[in-house]
C-alpha cells in the first residue's frame, strides 16, 4: 500500500507543473512574484484548491487572484497536456494566509518575551 493517496499524489504533480508553468510560460506580470505553496485535492479529484503567496503588499494579493481568474483556462488546458489525467480537475485558487499568520504568532511571542523579561529582573539587575 502506498503511503500517500491518491489525491495527494494529484496535487503534488499539479503544484510541481504549476510552478513551472508559471515561471516559463504565463507572461502574466500580475502573476510574476506567485508562489504556490500547496494543493490540495478533493477525494474525487474533481477539485484542486490552489494556495498561493505573492512577495509583496495586499494589492498584490488582488491582483495575482484576478491574473488567476484571467488565466485560469490556458492553465487548465496547460496542466491537462502536462498531467495527461482522465479528467482534469476544477482548479480555485486562493491566497495562502498561513505565512502571514505565522508570522503574526511568532511577533506576538517575541512581544510578549520582551514584555515577562521587564517585568521580572534578572539576577545581575537585583
Amino acid at each position: 500500500m502506498k503511503p500517500y493517496g491518491r489525491a495527494e499524489r494529484v496535487g503534488g504533480l499539479i503544484q510541481q507543473a504549476l510552478s513551472e508553468i508559471l515561471t516559463k510560460s504565463i507572461k502574466d506580470p500580475r502573476l510574476k512574484s506567485v508562489s504556490i505553496t500547496g494543493v490540495k485535492m478533493t477525494a474525487d479529484l474533481k477539485l484542486a484548491r490552489i494556495y498561493f503567496i505573492t512577495s509583496g503588499h495586499f494589492s498584490n494579493r488582488e491582483e495575482a487572484s484576478a491574473g488567476f481568474a484571467k488565466a485560469r483556462g490556458y492553465i487548465r488546458n496547460t496542466l491537462a497536456q502536462v498531467l495527461e489525467l482522465r479528467h482534469m480537475p476544477e482548479l480555485k485558487f486562493f491566497y495562502d494566509e498561513s505565512i502571514e499568520y505565522a508570522v503574526h504568532i511568532e511577533n506576538v511571542i517575541k512581544r510578549l518575551h520582551n514584555e515577562n523579561e521587564s517585568d521580572y529582573p534578572t539576577t545581575e539587575e537585583q
